[in-house]
């Protein structure tokens, strides 16, 4: 249903003051009806003698959410931002912005502009344009730097983050706030300045703290996060834009800022981090439950082991307020395990993240036990042990018989079934796996892995929970290694037959990185601990899952390099050796190689750089297409998701699938039909792949240009 600009924009006034109320569902955004309407009524206030006064607030109790997402990748039509906030500047009348609920983007730019801000309490304020890989176009960066000074306009333009009401006052970004109606509160201030008299201010010429601004502090914030921002565009143009403000007049500020957007614009990095932006937020969702499906409440939660991982765990429900029983077999390695959260926290403090006191309450709610008997208030315990079905199964028995009825049962598990692991249970269906990433305090990813035992509410309070914690939740299905590391798995043997053929772990690390991965397969093996992989590989071997003897056997130089006691990092060597941290290629490695080599009748070659990438992403693709096949994932943007935030994809390129869009899917199963061809079965096309390559459609069937 199409709305009027005047319906979009209703006028009202209120004794001497024109009310503009923006009411554009669902959301305020800034879309061309409510653009049209805006010009409209800011003429008609402009105009009415009986108006001293002008006051804008949104319907519904929300500002402007910022840009309207319905226009993205559309021709702009009907007047544009800029010309609005021309009017605002100009305006002969003194105009307030009543901010209610959020202002964001272009909501808070078309604020800025306004020579007043009155807001709510319980408003949020934010530029999150980087996010998407762009910046604020319409004098974000030029405004907010003028009014707040370029450290903080650095920190709240390239974080993205929201503040609240009572922040921006402080940093003068708001002019009042009101604990009551905010629309009342912004009436009576805009009152007031009529009765002052103008002329009024424009933020846009202000230069108090933009003047002499130490050109260092610019060239400090591009050297910390080159690193971080490799591949990105719109990050280093923020930073650029935020100098220009302090070095160019308003309008030059306001020019360069527009040119800098338009880079952004056009940056390859741009259509991948929108791509992701959406694809965080339908990861969220899952399709094919009961609508009856509430999740259940969490409040309490309870963590079984307190090593890495679990200690990871505990400090994410800690920093989300939520109290957290944790419990060890000893009392050693549960000093130990409290010890390593402490030491994780005083790092934060020092820093400068955290302060001693909210470390001390975090901690504060961590109750450390040995007894079982303790889990029984919680309302989710999540078990993170060693990689071992027997082991899990004796505490989910356990669990049975200590937890209450309708605790939600979880298991860190990696790749173990968790319908197996629910059998050990009488209550199967509250059982599902929470696959958190080392180190599970830092790393966003959780990937909630459904059995087919698990009940609906139980899979709707994981994901809920996994959200509640801050982090990024998505839905797995139960087979080995669920997305991420069923994917590795298949992308890690292909390296490693890379090896045998000609490759060493240096090259091909490094073509990794010069892809963008911020660490090589080699060098992650390396810290994660070679031996990990190892006893799980042998536990295959052992059950017949695996013949260690077959031609095809694709592990030898792991296994021998963990047979010589060389276990990565943490012995001093691996695929690498180590002095300290430093890592540096072993000619011991090479050797192994050689020797394979001769013992498969492998005549090594030379590999390029490239060739390389196209076979480890060629073979990601392919997996991640066959796990869409199967119904493991729901939806190839998951995998996307699964990929940037738990393995390091760059998120530059979006993640493996949209890689493979962007390559263009005939192009990758070239790849892959040719590696069948030579290589045999384990390249065997996913039918899903042959499919939208030759119906010329993307991952969801539509149709690619």
């Amino acid at each position: 249903m199409s709305i009027s600009p005047e319906d979009a924009v209703r006028y009202d006034v209120r004794d001497d003051v024109a009310l503009l109320t923006i009411d554009f569902p669902p959301v305020n955004a800034l879309g061309a009806p409510m653009r049209e309407g805006l010009v409209r009524r800011l003429e008609q206030a402009q105009a009415d003698p009986a108006v001293k006064a002008i006051v804008l607030v949104g319907a519904n109790d929300r500002f402007v959410a910022g840009a309207d997402i319905r226009e993205f990748g559309k021709p702009k039509v009907g007047p544009d931002l800029h010309g609005i906030q021309q009017m605002l500047e100009d305006s002969a009348k003194p105009v307030v912005c009543a901010i209610d609920g959020h202002a964001l983007g272009g909501g808070l730019e078309l604020a800025l502009a306004a020579p007043f801000r009155v807001a709510a309490s319980r408003a949020k304020v934010g530029l999150p344009e980087v996010n998407l890989g762009l910046l604020p176009g319409a004098g974000g960066t030029q405004r907010l730097t003028r009014v707040a000074g370029p450290n903080v306009a650095l920190d709240l333009i390239l974080s993205g983050k929201h503040i609240s009401a009572a922040k921006a006052l402080e940093l003068g970004l708001v002019d009042e706030v009101a604990d009551g109606p905010v629309t009342d509160a912004a009436i009576a201030f805009a009152r007031q300045k009529a009765q002052e008299g103008g002329p009024y201010p424009k933020l846009i010429e202000r230069t108090d703290k933009v003047a002499n601004v130490d050109p260092a502090i610019f060239d400090a914030v591009r050297q910390k996060n080159a690193k971080g921002w490799t591949g990105m565009v719109a990050p280093f143009k923020i930073v650029e834009c935020i100098q220009a403000a302090c070095t160019l007049s308003p309008r030059e500020g306001l020019a360069f800022e527009k040119d800098a957007f338009q880079t952004c614009l056009e940056a390859p990095s741009r259509a991948a981090q929108v791509h992701l932006f959406f694809a965080e937020r339908q990861s969220a969702k899952v399709d094919g439950i009961s609508p009856d499906a509430k999740p259940k409440a969490i409040a309490r939660v309870g963590v079984i082991g307190a090593g890495t991982m679990g200690g990871g765990i505990a400090m994410s429900c800690v920093n989300a307020g939520l109290p957290v029983v944790l419990l060890e077999a000893k009392q050693e390695a549960l000093d130990a395990g409290l010890g390593k959260v402490k030491a994780n926290y005083d790092i934060s403090v020092k820093r400068g993240s955290r302060s001693q006191a909210q470390v001390d309450k975090a901690v504060g709610l961590i109750t450390p036990t040995l007894d079982y008997a303790d889990l029984a208030d919680c309302d989710i315990v999540i078990e993170a042990v060693f990689e071992d079905m027997g082991i899990k199964r004796e505490i989910f028995g356990k669990l049975d018989q200590v937890a209450k009825p309708g605790a939600i049962l979880a298991s860190n598990t990696s790749a173990l079934s968790v319908d197996e692991i629910a059998r050990a249970t009488n209550r199967p269906g509250d059982v599902i796996g929470t696959h958190f990433f080392s180190p599970a305090n830092v790393m966003k990813l959780c990937e909630v892995v459904r059995g087919d035992l698990a009940s609906d509410v139980t899979i709707a309070t994981a994901m809920n929970f996994a959200k509640q914690i801050g982090k990024v939740p998505v839905l797995a299905g139960n087979c080995e290694g669920f997305i991420g590391n069923r994917i590795l798995r298949i992308y890690g043997t292909e390296a490693d037959i890379l090896l045998e053929a000609g490759a060493t772990p240096p090259q091909v690390d490094n073509a990794l990185k010069s892809f963008g991965f911020p660490m090589g397969l080699y060098l992650m093996r390396d810290m994660s601990g070679l031996d990990v992989g190892y006893r799980m590989r042998q536990a295959r071997i052992a059950a017949g899952t695996e013949d260690r003897n077959s031609a095809n056997y694709p592990h030898r130089l792991w296994d021998r390099i963990v047979e010589a006691d060389r276990f990565g990092q943490k012995s001093g060597a691996g695929y690498y050796k180590y002095e300290g941290r430093d890592a540096s290629p072993d000619p011991e490695i090479e050797a192994m190689l050689a020797e394979i080599a001769v013992e498969k009748g492998i005549e090594r070659r030379a590999f390029t750089d490239d060739e390389i990438v196209d076979r480890i992403l060629a073979a990601m693709v392919n997996e991640g297409a066959k796990i869409l096949e199967e119904g493991i994932a729901q939806r190839a943007s998951d995998i996307d998701v699964t990929y940037v935030y738990g393995y390091g994809f760059p998120k530059y390129r979006g993640g493996p699938m949209f890689w493979a869009q962007q390559r263009g899917l005939d192009k990758v199963l070239e790849i892959v039909r040719a590696n069948h061809a030579a290589y045999g079965s384990r390249w065997k096309p996913a039918r899903l792949l042959e499919q939208r390559a030759t119906d010329k459609q993307d991952w969801d069937g539509k149709p690619v240009a």
